[in-house]
């Protein structure tokens, strides 16, 4: 799904991003909300932010990327942890594109995310390039999610992985 969102850009720095599990709802300019074979998803865009709310077999997992005030949490590389019997995983970079390349990756993620059924995009007014977009699905018992901020005046594009569910065992 494809929206617009109604707002000015207010997430001007992919440096200002923040990491945070276990935030109640914010709120929220665009949602797609999913099930994905008994797990309750939900899609949230905070303009250049994003937020996504799990729950399965009453266990619940929220994570945020977001523009924070106060939040002493920056955008980390990765993280690994255990939420109850669930494995959590995150993963973050930023890419640097020049103009050129920023346009064509800018176009090919809408259009990736803009008609895939597990998939949410907002651009924003005045910039066809300034977007974020989330794309779920469930993989092997767990639910996965990729997202893409994007920060045209920049060149930076902020990709994050995330992967949770039941602990996989060890593969020799």
């Amino acid at each position: 799904m494809l929206t617009t969102l109604k707002t000015s850009y207010t997430d001007t720095r992919a440096a200002d991003l923040a990491w945070a599990l276990g935030r109640e709802p914010l709120p929220a300019l665009a949602v797609l909300d999913l099930e994905l074979t008994g797990a309750k998803l939900q899609l949230r865009l905070l303009g250049a932010s994003h937020q996504v709310l799990l729950e399965e077999e009453g266990r619940v997992c929220s994570e945020t990327v977001a523009c924070m005030p106060g939040s002493s949490t920056p955008l980390p590389l990765g993280v690994s942890k255990r939420i109850g019997d669930w494995e959590y995983e995150f993963a973050a970079r930023v890419e640097t594109l020049s103009q050129g390349s920023f346009a064509g990756r800018a176009q090919e993620l809408l259009a990736l995310v803009a008609d895939h059924p597990h998939g949410l995009a907002g651009t924003f007014p005045g910039s066809p390039h300034a977007f974020t977009a989330m794309l779920a699905q469930r993989h092997e018992g767990q639910v996965r999610w990729r997202t893409w901020h994007a920060y045209p005046q920049e060149g930076q594009l902020v990709v994050t992985r995330t992967r949770i569910g039941a602990r996989m065992p060890a593969t020799l």
